[in-house]
């Protein structure tokens, strides 16, 4: 076994070392020029890859791959090209200096000869022709066309013409003439009608019917209110901005903007110093603190004592002490108050009492008097009356109305300081915003109403967790 074991390993490194072209040290070796060549079927792949991996195989692939790239770069071999596309001959210095001193007029036609170097570029030099397209030179249904080329040929010999051309012939002498149709007619001449009149000519065939059954069937339209037609705001849709918002405002026109923006912020500070006057705190008065909230809450509870005896009989002593006073209280109120209520309830006289009712009486026809003589004189102040209502509307109609819980506010005025005003117009800051300005358009002119931003409230509490490895790089 060991033999045949040591035998086998020999055979393999013998086939490593022929391979390797060297002979082996060992007695087993073999030389590789003596040793047979192995043969195999040619007719299968595993016979031409391993004729492609011989050294044979491997030359004859290069050479065939420099024949390809010759032939595709230069348009054939480099053996077989002219000298003198290969080399060209140098004539030496005093030649070239001799082709410089020639004139423009010599060089010329020189030139044109010349092919330029993008012709020679773009040239193709490869001898290898493009691969042809297939595609390009098929015809769909070339043989059913091609008989019918023939059928048509050999129907024209014997006097017959194809069915589709009978057919197109025939539809040809049917056809009606065409009518002519009228142009557009002028604009002039076009009647012209209002849309949302009672005699429309669109609503004409339509008279006489049920209008409950025309609105049903949507042939006829619903009736379009009279309040769609009023706008609800006389404001302009599109206000000029004043003339010292502009580009180049003049110096009088600049200032009186300046004026209206500082009295809008002096407005506003006035404001708010109001609110806090009224939010502040008397100045007699001090901001309560903890000690003080603590007496007025025990105010009451605790009642002060002389005496050293004991808890409960100072608390009785006090309450007994506090009801006798409470009772001499009492009876001394009611004797002072006695004298006063006597004189109070004294009994009158059946003369006074005349003289009170009529006295009443006269009051109360005055007062019917001199109400009907306001009333009667209201009757002719109903003009003026009138007149301030409408006055009065008139100058509410350009303001905006109270239509939500939010009352409109102006927005700021579009202003630049002095300092702030650009040279020209490409280092000119823009100011305001068309979307926003647009916006509250709409609330002014009472078309929405006065909104805020509305404010985002998380519905669930954020919880933070500190991850495991960030804890074990602090530790």
């Amino acid at each position: 076994m060991a033999a045949g074991s040591s035998g086998g390993s020999g055979k393999l490194r013998s086939k490593s070392e022929a391979d390797s072209g060297f002979l082996g040290l060992r007695p087993t070796s073999v030389d590789p020029a003596l040793r047979r060549r192995r043969r195999g079927p040619r007719n299968k792949k595993r016979g031409w890859r391993r004729l492609a991996q011989e050294p044979l195989g491997l030359e004859i692939d290069q050479f065939l791959e420099d024949v390809r790239l010759q032939e595709r770069t230069s348009g054939g071999l480099v053996s077989e090209a002219p000298d003198d596309k290969l080399f060209f001959v140098d004539t030496g210095p005093k030649d070239r200096e001799r082709g410089r001193k020639s004139t423009k007029g010599q060089k010329r036609p020189l030139l044109l000869k010349k092919p330029l170097r993008v012709d020679l570029v773009l040239e193709n030099t490869s001898k290898i022709p493009a691969p042809k397209d297939v595609l390009a030179h098929q015809v769909p249904n070339a043989k059913k066309l091609r008989r019918k080329e023939q059928l048509w040929e050999r129907l024209a010999k014997q006097g017959e013409l194809p069915r589709e051309v009978r057919r197109a012939q025939a539809q040809l002498r049917s056809r009606p003439a065409a009518k002519a149709r009228p142009g557009p007619p002028d604009t002039a001449e076009r009647p012209f009608y209002d849309l949302w009149a009672t005699d429309n000519p669109l609503e004409r065939p339509l008279a006489g019917q049920d209008p409950f059954f025309l609105e049903q069937t949507k042939k006829k339209g619903v009736k379009r209110p009279p309040r769609l037609h009023t706008k609800p705001s006389q404001v302009p849709a599109v206000e000029v901005t004043p003339s010292g918002a502009s580009y180049n405002p003049s110096f009088e026109d600049h200032q009186t903007l300046l004026w209206e923006a500082h009295e809008v912020e002096l407005q506003r500070q006035r404001e708010a110093e109001k609110l806090e006057r009224q939010l502040a705190l008397p100045p007699a008065e001090q901001a309560a603190t903890q000690e003080s909230v603590f007496e007025e809450m025990c105010q009451g509870l605790l009642e002060e004592s002389d005496g050293e005896g004991e808890p409960g009989e100072g608390q009785d002593q006090g309450l007994e002490g506090a009801g006798d006073q409470a009772r001499e209280d009492e009876l001394g109120g009611a004797e002072a108050t006695t004298p006063a209520r006597l004189a109070a309830v004294e009994k009158k006289t059946e003369q006074q009492r005349r003289r009170e009712k009529a006295a009443r009486m006269l009051w109360v026809q005055q007062a019917t008097v001199q109400a009907a003589q306001l009333r009667h004189q209201e009757l002719f102040r109903l003009r003026r009356i009138k007149a301030q209502v409408a006055q009065q509307r008139l100058a509410e109609a350009d303001k905006p109305r109270r239509l939500g819980r939010l009352k409109y506010q102006d927005p700021d005025i579009d202003v630049q300081l002095s300092s702030e005003l650009a040279d020209s117009l490409r280092t000119l800051k823009p100011e305001g915003n068309i979307l926003r300005d647009r916006f509250k358009s709409f609330q002014k002119r009472n078309m929405i109403e006065p909104r805020e931003r509305a404010k985002f409230k998380r519905k669930y509490k954020v919880k933070l967790v500190e991850k495991r490895a960030f804890r074990e790089i602090q530790l």
